[in-house]
Order: structure tokens, then sequence, then C-alpha cells
């Protein structure tokens, strides 16, 4: 008697949503956007308040709550910010774990940022990869909040 193979689930929405986002980045491990950041890349923090207070944060990392990111760093917008400097700008969009910076970066694509793409594994692989890592007490201390756009 034969067994039947266990069928697999249908991927979700969202899965495949994000299979379409990842297609069309680069994405970077810790140590490469490491580097990026060096060579004047910007690092930008997308994950909640809470996580960035439990956690701490990336050094030089912009910090942008996800609902203002498009307004933040479209070039083209009056309420970017002063980092959002032009088309060629490369972004590397850092979330907890990776996945909705994905989704974010081809939102950037989206916005004129064709260089923008994300952290493989997040804030969470940074950190596990040993880098640089800002305590919670001086994220709550020197981050003020954004403004509505």
């Amino acid at each position: 008697m034969e067994t039947a193979e266990p069928s697999q689930p249908p991927e979700s929405r969202v899965d495949a949503l994000l299979a379409e986002a990842r297609a069309g980045l680069a994405r970077l491990t810790p140590r490469q956007a490491a580097e990026a950041q060096r060579d004047g890349a910007l690092l930008v923090d997308i994950r909640y308040a809470a996580l960035r207070e439990r956690d701490g944060t990336i050094p030089g990392a912009l910090v942008v709550e996800r609902n203002e990111l498009e307004w933040r760093l479209d070039p083209t917008c009056p309420h970017r910010a002063p980092e959002a400097t032009g088309a060629g700008l490369r972004v590397v969009v850092v979330c907890n774990e990776g996945y909705a910076s994905s989704l974010a970066a081809r939102s950037l694509h989206a916005v004129g940022l064709p260089y923008a793409t994300d952290l493989a594994g997040g804030f969470q692989a940074w950190r596990a990869a040993g880098l640089p890592v800002r305590p919670a007490a001086a994220v709550r201390e020197g981050v003020s909040p954004p403004r509505d756009p």
C-alpha cells in the first residue's frame, strides 16, 4: 500500500508578496550592511519604539517608524528627513527579523529610491553577528519623536 506524500499547504498571499519583493532586492548580511554604512549608505531602523527600547539601536541608523517611511525618505517630499538627499541614496532598511524591511525596501523603490534594500535577518541578525548596538537607555534619551507628515 502506497502512502501519499503530505501535501504542502498553499503559499499565503503575504508569503507570495514577500517572495516577489525579495526577488527585486540585493539583500545584505549584517556584515555587508555594516560595510555599506561605512561607505555612506543610510541604515533606516523601522522597528517600533518598544523593540528599540528593549533591544537598543544600531549606531548611526536613522530611526523612522514604518508608517512614516515613504514620507521621510522620498527626496521629493516636503516632509522628508534631511538624510533623504536624492534618488542615488543607498538605503538599507532594518526591521526586527528581516520580513517587514523587505516589503518596505520595495516600497522605497516605488518612490524613486532604486538602491534601497534591506538587512536579511533584521536587527536580531545584526546583534547576533556581534556588531555595535546602542543600549536602550541611550535610545530613550537620544531619539526625538518623529513629526507627522
